[in-house]
């Protein structure tokens, strides 16, 4: 009887299996396999002797083994308790083991201790919560070296203008300076993704700007909710309308401050807008100093976003 040969997608089961994991799709699973992509991502970090390292997503430990080896300390997340097995007996009975500490879960819901640097190749479903989540974290991180979904780490570090630019840029760009580092082929990962990936260099700008966050966040939500549209058009909206109106009414409550009986929310914002002349300008051609200034102006009147 003649022999069928495996289908791609089998071959790939049969070599994991074969090492003893199966990867878990749902957490994201897809282990970087290069060790020169994982080299390069740790001489980004400029990794000092001293430093407290943070690992999210160890996997069976290739980048761990190596930071262990420059660092004073690794933290690893990693929510899969079978890979937390594996990456603990490959440091068993070695110098790394007193190095090495683990923290087993969801690294989003976990309250993270210190660490001076973060190096990690994400679960790409993480993505955007994991970037918010530590650059809000304190003390201040040095920097993070991470890879993600390639079209995501553009969106990061994408400008004014360009066609990726987004809430996301400019929300990150507010708290960091952001650069992409390289481009990730999908072959140079065990099983081989769906999507091509990046990864991307993130300072904390330390202090940062003196500005509210949920503030920023708010404004910026409305602002790039139709990105192509005028703010003049965004701030029209009727649900935007009411939402800035129920604001501003505790806020006055707050400050003793009493309403006008001809108080007209839609007017006031209209005024702001021309005052500063941002009626006309739309989100994606808006730096960060464009959406500072105009928080300004709106919070100056009262007018917030949280």
């Amino acid at each position: 009887m003649p022999k069928v040969k495996p289908s791609k997608k089998t071959r790939v089961h049969n070599e994991i299996a074969r090492q003893g994991i199966l990867f878990n799709k749902n957490f994201g699973q897809h282990i970087l396999k290069n060790p020169m992509i994982t080299i390069s991502m740790i001489e980004k970090a400029a990794l000092h002797p001293t430093d407290t390292v943070l690992e999210i997503g160890s996997g069976t430990g290739n980048m761990t083994v190596k930071l262990l080896e420059k660092v004073k300390k690794v933290i690893a997340c990693e929510i899969d308790t079978r890979l937390v097995a594996e990456l603990q007996k490959r440091v068993q009975g070695t110098p790394y083991q007193t190095k090495l500490q683990i923290l087993i879960g969801d690294v989003l819901k976990a309250e993270l201790p210190f660490f001076n640097v973060c190096v990690a190749n994400i679960p790409y479903q993480i993505s955007s919560p994991l970037v918010f989540k530590l650059l809000l974290h304190r003390p201040f991180f040095r920097c993070a070296v991470l890879m993600f979904q390639k079209e995501f780490a553009q969106r990061l570090v994408a400008k004014p203008g360009d066609k990726l630019y987004c809430r996301l840029s400019v929300n990150t760009q507010l708290l960091a300076r952001v650069d992409m580092i390289m481009k990730v082929g999908k072959i140079n990962f065990r099983p081989p993704p769906k999507v091509e990936s990046a990864v991307v260099r993130i300072e904390p700008r330390n202090p940062p700007p003196p500005i509210p966050y949920k503030e920023w966040d708010g404004l910026t939500r409305i602002a790039f909710t139709r990105k192509n549209k005028t703010l003049g058009s965004a701030f029209k909206q009727t649900a935007v309308l009411a939402t800035i109106e129920k604001n501003y009414k505790v806020h006055c409550s707050l400050h003793n401050k009493e309403i006008p009986k001809d108080f007209s929310m839609k007017k006031t914002l209209e005024n702001i807008l021309s005052e500063v002349e941002a009626d006309k300008k739309r989100a994606r051609t808006m730096d960060v100093d464009d959406f500072i200034m105009l928080l300004h102006a709106f919070n100056s009147k009262g007018i917030h976003f949280s």
